[in-house]
């Protein structure tokens, strides 16, 4: 559990436990015990519904995480991967540790088959993925290309026409020191 949720369950904990103990404080008042009465029974309902959701997970109330919406991370600095392959085109962004800001791919823009691979796509994938970025405050970066896909510098110039400031294009993909030995020649 992060730090937020144990702060939402401390103060949670203590608001249950409150109107329990005041009627018993306050017995001889019979007007506290009724108004309070309903408080208690609104907070027992979204309990019980927490209770549901934890048996269908199948765990128990404690380990059930919430999840909120996340910020903006205001990183100035990334680093642009493009992977173009033969098939497909990713491109992913990332802050200078490598922790994830936005990505995107051919098939999740809506292109089938062999239009992955081409050129028009891998400029679609590359703007909407440095557009999340953006959102986060993003403003220079360095151009990471692997693969030997036709995507290459269509995505290039799409970060760059986004208004993106490079710093660096590098080619990283890898190339074997005669590592693995080849499959056998085709006869055809």
């Amino acid at each position: 559990m992060s730090e937020e949720e144990i702060k939402e369950v401390a103060a949670e904990e203590p608001k249950t436990e409150t109107p329990v103990e005041t009627p018993t404080a306050e017995k001889p008042a019979t007007e506290t015990p009724a108004t309070e009465a309903p408080a208690e029974e609104a907070p027992k309902t979204p309990e019980k519904k927490r209770d549901i959701f934890a048996e269908l997970i199948g765990a128990e109330e404690e380990n059930v995480r919430i999840h909120k919406a996340k910020k903006s991370k205001n990183v100035i600095v990334g680093i642009v991967h493009v992977t173009a392959t033969f098939n497909n085109t990713l491109v992913s962004v990332t802050d200078v540790l490598g922790n994830a800001i936005g990505w995107s791919s051919a098939g999740k823009m809506g292109f089938k088959g062999s239009r992955k691979s081409t050129a028009y796509a891998a400029q679609v994938v590359s703007q909407d993925a440095c557009r999340q970025a953006m959102s986060h405050g993003l403003k220079e970066v360095e151009v990471r290309v692997k693969g030997p896909g036709s995507g290459r510098e269509s995505a290039v110039r799409a970060v760059q026409g986004l208004g993106l400031q490079i710093t660096a294009i590098k080619d990283v993909t890898p190339i074997p020191h005669n590592g693995c030995r080849p499959k056998k020649a085709r006869r055809v």
